[in-house]
């Protein structure tokens, strides 16, 4: 699968900036090829410009991305450890790649545990929306029995992180309840295509306005 994979590049475009108008929100966005936008051509139409979109109809949103091809939960805690810059929401999407360097549940929980004492923790998140690892088994690309066997390790994980957000009263885990739809995925058949970012980042958004809303 390694070899005959279709690899897509990153999308071209800002990776902070600051957009809108209303009172100030620090948005993170870190994780891995689909936190990065991996699938369209902009960032306007990945994940991070999605979410920025929406936020700055009420909000000044000043934002990043911290987010990369290949990337596991530690190497993602690694490169935040750097940059302690304080933000007031983080959105993660991490998973896809623990499950195909043999993560194990264990391992997976405990560096994602890490990775949201360091958000809430040092960079100060009041709200931290935690995507669910994506349902490996509806990826088009991935054959049989491939698929079943990453759908399942993928599903132990998000089990387990699931539960973890329950220790940390800023973080809401997102379950990955997307159409199960072949055409909202990328060309390699891996990743989210731009009608997919847009259903993602809507989620996100109406968590961030609901767990704001409640908080304030």
């Amino acid at each position: 699968m390694r070899r005959k994979a279709q690899v897509l590049p990153e999308p071209v475009g800002a990776r902070s900036g600051r957009a809108g108008d209303g009172p100030l929100l620090r948005v993170l966005i870190a994780g891995d090829s689909s936190a990065a936008g991996v699938g369209v051509a902009t960032q306007d139409h990945a994940l991070s410009g999605q979410i920025v979109a929406r936020l700055a109809r009420d909000f000044t949103v000043e934002w990043r991305l911290e987010a990369t091809t290949g990337h596991t939960t530690r190497v993602t805690l690694g490169c935040l450890q750097q940059a302690q810059k304080p933000v007031d929401v983080a959105v993660t999407a991490l998973g896809v790649n623990d499950v195909t360097r043999g993560r194990t549940r264990a391992q997976f929980v405990a560096h994602q545990r890490a990775l949201l004492a360091h958000l809430t923790g040092p960079l100060q998140a009041r709200c931290v929306v935690v995507s669910g690892v994506p349902q490996m088994a509806r990826f088009p690309a991935l054959p049989q029995p491939l698929a079943w066997v990453l759908g399942q390790q993928a599903a132990r994980l998000d089990t387990g992180l699931h539960a973890l957000t329950r220790e940390f009263p800023q973080a809401h885990h997102l379950s990955h309840d997307l159409p199960d739809d072949p055409s909202l995925a990328a060309t390699d058949g891996y990743h989210p295509g731009a009608r997919l970012y847009d259903l993602w980042a809507g989620q996100i958004v109406q968590v961030i306005r609901d767990q704001l809303r409640a908080r304030s």
